[in-house]
């Protein structure tokens, strides 16, 4: 599940099939298991439309849990590029040799923010996460050294301003790992298929509106998983603040 949820065009096909299967097959062997009288027709109505209600509040919640961690991403990246523009500044608060190294590594560091938003394949993306863990270690000891040295309050916000450049890259990788749980899928895919089962149970003879259901859901499932996948959908969080910053550092 958790592969499938990251490939949004695959969670389109895959739903689209498994649920026009499963009105055909409702529509195949409802009858013939237990045919539905014209008395009961009623209330199977009342218990369809409940089910069909249910998996659109579920999609719904879904939909929404999936732009708010989008909208979320889009946030922690506009924070991190304060941070990092708001540390360049402070480094001038720190000695003349401290503060080239410290400005030297935050431009690096910044092209490194760069590659994680725009990365594409696993393998190269492990790479810029471990080239960030050495950065970050060195940026650290880059304004750690000096402020022992001389532990002023003018050289603590310097130091501070370092915290909040590594404390936002954590909550960058946070946001970006803070997927709709397979769980909720699951139980999404489960309702779908309920209910393309009794559409198919219910209908008399034309089948041409099985694929009707089908397709709107798959559709939802598409844009949900879309919005959710950060690297692999259509819909992907841009660095446009830290692009943008990069190019005003190589300007100064």
């Amino acid at each position: 599940m958790n592969t499938i949820i990251n490939l949004p065009r695959l969670v389109f096909i895959v739903s689209f099939v498994v649920l026009w299967l499963s009105a055909e097959f409702g529509a195949f062997f409802g009858p013939r298991l237990r045919p539905l009288e014209e008395k009961e027709r009623e209330y199977f109505g009342v218990v369809q439309a409940a089910i069909l209600t249910l998996l659109g509040l579920l999609v719904g919640f879904a939909f929404s849990m999936a732009v708010s961690r989008y909208d979320q991403r889009k946030n922690y990246e506009e924070a991190e590029a304060n941070a990092i523009g708001t540390e360049y500044v402070r480094a001038d608060l720190l000695p003349a040799s401290a503060a080239d190294r410290v400005r030297d590594l935050l431009r690096n560091y910044l092209d490194h923010r760069i590659l994680f938003y725009t990365a594409r394949d696993d393998h190269e993306l492990e790479g810029i996460n471990a080239s960030t863990t050495e950065l970050q270690a060195e940026l650290w000891s880059a304004v750690k050294t000096p402020a022992a040295a001389e532990p002023t309050p003018v050289v603590a916000l310097a130091v501070a301003g370092m915290n909040d450049v590594l404390n936002s890259q954590g909550y960058t990788q946070f946001a970006w790992g803070n997927r709709i749980p397979a769980a909720a899928w699951t139980l999404m895919l489960a309702i779908a298929i309920i209910c393309n089962l009794s559409i198919g149970y219910g209908a008399r003879k034309s089948r041409n509106l099985f694929l009707v259901l089908p397709l709107a859901v798959s559709i939802s499932f598409f844009l949900i998983a879309d919005i959710d996948s950060p690297r692999r959908g259509l819909i992907r969080v841009e660095p446009p603040n830290l692009i943008s910053l990069a190019q005003s550092l190589k300007a100064h």
